[in-house]
């Protein structure tokens, strides 16, 4: 067997691989074996029957292609074992040279995981930085539980702040073109909830049921729909209905009705620890990040076209699909950002996949420099818990039976296992 190895890139090699007649005369038995429980013959059993009448007995073509396959898989991971190369993707094959069983040449491209230059992990250095619940924090999430808790009222007065309204809105540019993501039906606006932009739920003040105005608003220069940053929309509003709104007092017997407290002060407790825990999640996450940013600044390597490839596709469906639930179109978000798909893609999509791939490649890096695997009894724990958790759902017990979802799930606690150990390394 001879293997002429061409790297093209860091992320893309090339391999040229040739095997003469007694390499190919080995799996060539290889190949009748398998095809041997295929075949009958008059005098033997099924299964049974000698491999030089399988090769009279079975169609040639057949037989020839089925040959090929498995000499390529052979040759092909021998070639790539040989040389070191983690391959990213099915190989392109092309066969150069063919004599049945006793000569073959092919050409394999294949994209290979690049060299990586880890940076030192065990050197970086972070604190882990827990901001407290204050008593602000505790009394906003009182305020919320009592906004959602209150009685609400039909009245036939106009709409004032603190009152619920019902109402229908429509935004349209400045050609007149209704704006996707700025329009809705039967919508229940409180006023001074500050959901809508400024200046929106202001211009209901003073509307009563059946009134109807038009104004003109424009979005705020940084806007989490970035379409709509720094727009101009004039908005038609119709209110179909007023409510006013009652909250209930904040007392004891508001706080027995929120959950299992006797006071206020219990509830009050409740909620600053639920509060603490949310804000040391969010600092953990944070921590996280920074140490995987600063890992990633300090290591050299080049993310493979065909990773960043299946990284956009994915955040991209799930783009889409995310505008779908929002109302509007891709189409609709592109004209509204001046952009086509193409630029989108590389504006949007590309920096972000190009990272989220450099910091996959760097932690599985890391992970092999650890030793860090994950045992058959963790990875089965954890499946037993997921299936306790969806215990309800039988088309989800039999998908985390399948090899595909556990080979991701024993993945996803590698890639947490890495990043405890960097946390590690970088809180000592």
């Amino acid at each position: 067997m001879k293997i002429d190895y061409n790297k093209i890139s860091d992320t893309k090699a090339e391999l040229v691989i040739a095997a003469g007649e007694e390499r190919l005369q080995k799996i060539k038995k290889t190949t009748l074996k398998r095809l041997q429980p295929e075949v009958s013959a008059p005098g033997f059993r099924k299964g049974k029957v000698p491999l030089n009448i399988v090769e009279k007995q079975v169609d040639e073509n057949y037989y020839k292609s089925q040959f090929i396959d498995d000499a390529l898989n052979d040759l092909y991971a021998e070639a790539v074992k040989e040389n070191k190369l983690r391959p990213l993707s099915r190989p392109e094959v092309e066969i150069k040279k063919f004599v049945p069983f006793t000569d073959l040449e092919f050409k394999i491209t294949i994209d290979v995981v690049p060299p990586i230059k880890l940076g030192d992990y065990k050197k970086i250095s972070k604190k882990l930085d827990v901001a407290e619940a204050t008593k602000e924090d505790v009394e906003e999430v009182l305020t919320n539980l009592q906004v959602r808790m209150a009685d609400k009222k039909p009245v036939e007065r106009a709409a004032k702040d603190g009152d619920s309204v019902i109402i229908d809105f429509k935004g349209v540019d400045d050609k007149d073109e209704v704006v996707a993501g700025a329009s809705g039906n039967d919508y229940p606006l409180q006023i001074g909830s500050k959901t809508f932009i400024d200046g929106f739920e202001e211009e209901v003040i003073g509307l009563k049921e059946g009134d109807e105005k038009s104004f003109k608003l424009r979005f705020p220069k940084v806007y989490a729909h970035a379409p709509l940053a720094n727009k101009e929309v004039t908005f038609s509003v119709a209110v179909k209905k007023v409510e006013e709104v009652v909250q209930p007092e904040l007392n004891d017997e508001f706080a027995s009705k929120v959950g299992p407290f006797k006071t206020v002060k219990e509830l009050e407790k409740d909620i600053k620890e639920q509060l603490g825990k949310q804000k040391e999640q969010e600092a953990n996450n944070k921590l996280k990040d920074d140490i995987l940013e600063e890992l990633v600044s300090k290591s050299k390597l080049e993310a493979p076209q065909v990773l960043i490839d299946e990284n956009i596709e994915g955040a991209l469906n799930d783009f889409k699909q995310n505008l779908v639930y929002r109302g509007i179109t891709f189409p609709e978000y592109l004209k509204q950002a001046g952009q086509t798909e193409e630029e989108y893609r590389e504006q949007e999509l590309t920096p972000r996949a190009e990272a989220r791939v450099k910091t996959a490649l760097v932690l599985s890096e890391v992970a092999d420099a650890e030793g860090i695997q994950i045992t058959p009894e963790e990875l089965e724990i954890r499946l037993q818990l997921l299936r306790g958790q969806h215990q309800n759902d039988p088309q989800m017990i039999a998908q985390l039976s399948g090899p595909e979802a556990t080979s991701e799930i024993a993945s996803r606690m590698a890639t947490e296992k890495t990043i405890d150990k960097l946390v590690e390394y970088a809180t000592k």
